[in-house]
């Protein structure tokens, strides 16, 4: 299996190649966004109180992106020093990785139980500005997340343990039954048995953990690769260091996505009518996932394959790689940008369909940033592309300013700047394509550089 799998990286066309081990990580990361967008979807549209519950949703956002990043990222660190020891058939070192990673997730976890008790109402009252409704709802629908978390962040290690033998489809089958978990279980708490927000909050957590359960099922019954055992859990610094030596860069890079997004937040906190801007944002980010998380689905898969070739001294190869993923990444995120065009209002009227005269705003507001913002979505599937490529040639430093640029530098100054404008509402959108423009062109030079450096440029690439 192991020669099988070595011999389709290095002689199988690297576009079709690209696709084939793409495509179950698109799947897995785009399903990442469901949980948030049919929590949103289901609570705007429950009728008393939408509007406030879709506020209250925005401001908790921030921590479950957290969740996700530090689960993602110690995962991806699980992974490749789990890759690592299976291939060098070293069963001791492989078993220390499993029960390293299940130890990190349990302190992972008690942390964010720990927010959940004691800051999650803070948190949101930092940003409600005095909104006792808010606050409340936002409180308790962010303390459900926490205090339940153990099913997202377990999740991601249970999920890395199955891609690192190879099992990508079970993971994939994972994340499937969770989501469809929580699509049904918000229609079933928020409308028949009006549970509100809190409702919302139960269906997510209880799709992680269906997801958890699921992942844990196929690791242990079928992932013989990999031994498991109650003693390497303990915990071991050199394999905890070994973790992170690559995971933190991750979990540092999708963590930024949160420092956006309370960042924006408390930014447009500033606009003449921040309610709406605020929940339009909120809105808008969550369906603007879909597009980024297919991004870097292809970016990981752009990861193995140069890594790979890379690896083997195959520059030939390895431009190919470096090209098709980045044409790969463009491709999607155009189709998914002009599929946003036609569908905007469609895509808005989800959010706003009964929510009366405020939902109507809401829907106005939405239409505008989703076509507006998606003008940049190409630009961003560069830049994320290459943040794959700079990572897969040895880069650490690079992938992070590129996150730091597109995620903070250009976004805060350019957000805070239409938010003065007495028509902040219809323009403050443009900040997110401009920014990814700006960062597309620094990627470039990086690229360009780092191929240079690693003598990977040649003619017509």
């Amino acid at each position: 299996m192991e020669e099988k799998e070595t011999n389709k990286m290095s002689s199988q066309p690297v576009c079709g190649l690209i696709w084939k081990m793409g495509l179950p990580m698109i799947i897995s990361m785009v399903l990442q966004a469901v949980y948030n967008i049919v929590d949103t979807a289901f609570l705007i549209n429950m009728g008393e109180n939408g509007v406030e519950g879709n506020l209250a949703l925005t401001f908790a956002f921030p921590v479950q992106l957290l969740i996700i990043a530090v689960g993602v990222g110690t995962g991806v660190g699980v992974n490749a020093l789990l890759s690592k020891s299976l291939g060098e058939g070293n069963a001791e070192k492989s078993e220390r990785a499993v029960g390293n990673g299940i130890f990190l997730g349990i302190i992972i976890y008690i942390a964010f139980l720990l927010f959940g008790l004691f800051g999650a109402r803070p948190f949101i009252a930092m940003q409600a500005q005095g909104n006792e409704l808010v606050t409340d709802m936002g409180g308790e629908y962010l303390s459900v997340c926490c205090c339940f978390s153990f099913g997202a962040v377990g999740f991601a290690v249970y999920e890395r343990f199955l891609q690192s033998t190879g099992k990508t489809m079970c993971s994939t089958i994972a994340q499937i039954a969770g989501a469809a978990t929580n699509i049904v279980l918000d229609y079933v708490f928020i409308y028949p048995l009006k549970m509100g927000i809190a409702g919302a909050a139960l269906a997510t957590v209880a799709g992680q953990i269906l997801s958890l359960v699921t992942a844990m099922l196929f690791h242990y019954l079928s992932n013989k690769e990999l031994h498991n055992s109650l003693k390497a859990i303990l915990p071991s610094a050199s394999v905890i260091r070994k973790i992170y030596h690559i995971g933190f860069s991750a979990a540092l890079m999708q963590g930024l996505l949160s420092v956006m997004m309370l960042g924006v937040n408390l930014i447009l906190g500033t606009a003449s009518n921040p309610s709406v801007i605020q929940g339009g944002f909120g809105i808008y980010y969550k369906v603007m996932q879909f597009a980024l998380f297919a991004c870097f689905g292809l970016s990981n898969t752009v990861i193995s394959l140069l890594s790979y070739n890379y690896g083997r001294g195959d520059a030939s190869r390895s431009r190919e790689c470096v090209k098709w993923g980045i044409i790969s990444s463009a491709a999607v995120a155009a189709v998914i940008a002009v599929l946003f065009e036609i569908l905007a209002r469609p895509l808005a009227e989800l959010f706003g369909a009964a929510s009366g005269n405020a939902g109507a705003e809401i829907t106005k507001v939405v239409t505008l940033a989703i076509r507006i913002a998606s003008a940049g979505y190409v630009f961003m599937a560069f830049s994320v592309a290459v943040q794959g490529v700079l990572q897969a040639l040895g880069y650490a430093f690079y992938p992070l300013i590129i996150s730091c640029l597109r995620l903070a530098v250009f976004v805060f100054p350019a957000v805070w700047i239409f938010t003065l404008s007495d028509n902040a509402a219809s323009i403050v959108w443009w900040a997110f394509p401009l920014s990814e423009l700006f960062t597309a062109a620094i990627s470039l030079v990086f690229v360009l550089s780092a191929m240079r450096k690693r003598r990977l440029t040649a003619v017509g690439v």
